[in-house]
């Protein structure tokens, strides 16, 4: 089966999606495959020295949260090698739209230059991106997120993030319609600390249900399930249908070191899984049988956004009724061309570049 190209635009235009509607049960019944949900981010890129993180009182290889004097004073450190849109869940929704998946992506931005060009690089990648803007006095205080991401040369990527805008995030800002035109919704645990990304959270998964679609969450850094691990349990049994972590993640929202014990857990608490674990692969977990995916070896540049990758080349699968095996093989390839570089999108059409 083929991926198709998503070709959809922001305002009303017409997109590639909707004249081919007719055409195409698939379409006819859910206009996206899928819809994220996340942080929207602009992302700083910068090469340091292997002890850079620990200098600046920063924990190697983790996301911290920091106020904009601190994004301010980090920005005038470094050396910049790449400036583009970022966000865990955006960077998946690229990466799918990339391999051919219709996508679409919910995220609060403020009207100035970053978020316009946040906006134009979604539209680029042909994500539909139709959320409304911080404007006036409250986009003023809330400026565009931003998040400085430190490579050491070991490929680890320590990251400084200032949200800004993105602690707006609101259950009015879960359009119901797009959420009722997704095959499945993608939840990025990033947005998860304020109360109203929580409500929101829960009222996207509520209308995404209600409509017959499913939801999948992504835990997204150890820290953030630290802050909020009874929440991530009931939203785990109660909300979400697929649940994407890395190792750490899960062995955090289990409090425990060991991996096959926490996959044990997940399993009793869930009945779909998915769990990555860098260069040993990953594990496929679905009504408590496993199945286990080998990694694709290339030399690590970035690790940015290879657990982003992996979800989307795995729901960019899952969508387009690919076995439970292919769509994690599919994840392995695209995590392995993300880290091959800088940045934590596809420098390649994945879909004419590999064999698929």
């Amino acid at each position: 089966m083929a991926f198709r190209r998503c070709g959809c635009m922001r305002d009303g235009l017409t997109t590639v999606v909707e004249q081919n509607m007719e055409n195409s049960g698939r379409a006819a019944e859910c206009r996206f495959d899928l819809l994220g949900i996340g942080n929207a981010i602009v992302d700083v890129l910068a090469p340091v020295e292997a002890d850079f993180p620990q200098r600046n009182g920063m924990v190697p290889g983790s996301m911290a949260l920091i106020d904009g004097q601190r994004a301010q004073t980090l920005y005038n450190q470094i050396r910049r090698e790449k400036e583009m849109g970022g966000g865990s869940a955006a960077n998946t929704c690229v990466v799918a739209s990339n391999m051919g998946a219709r996508v679409a992506y919910l995220g609060k931005v403020a009207d100035d230059a970053p978020g316009q060009a946040f906006g134009a690089d979604l539209q680029a990648a042909g994500v539909y991106f139709p959320s409304v803007p911080l404007q006036g006095d409250e986009g003023d205080h809330n400026p565009t997120a931003r998040c400085i991401i430190l490579v050491t040369p070991d490929g680890q990527r320590t990251m400084n993030t200032y949200l800004g805008a993105c602690v707006t995030f609101s259950p009015e800002d879960v359009l119901a319609d797009v959420v009722q035109a997704s095959k499945v919704i993608y939840m990025e645990g990033y947005l998860f600390d304020p109360p109203a990304a929580q409500e929101a959270f829960r009222t996207a998964a509520r209308i995404a249900h209600e409509a017959g679609r499913k939801v999948a969450l992504s835990l997204s850094d150890r820290f953030c399930v630290d802050r909020h691990r009874a929440a991530f349990h009931d939203l785990v049994r109660g909300h979400v249908d697929i649940l994407f972590a890395n190792e750490d993640e899960i062995c955090a929202l289990y409090q425990t070191d060991d991996f096959d014990e926490a996959a044990r857990r997940v399993a009793a608490e869930t009945h779909f899984a998915v769990l990555t674990r860098s260069e040993r692969g990953s594990v496929i977990i679905q009504d408590q049988k496993r199945i286990v995916i080998e990694s694709v070896r290339t030399q690590v540049i970035d690790t940015t956004g290879a657990g982003d990758a992996y979800a989307a080349g795995f729901l960019a699968g899952w969508t387009s009724d690919r076995t439970l095996a292919e769509c994690g093989r599919l994840g392995s390839v695209a995590a392995s061309e993300v880290i091959s570089h800088y940045g934590a999108r596809p420098l390649i059409n994945m879909r004419q570049d590999m064999d698929f």
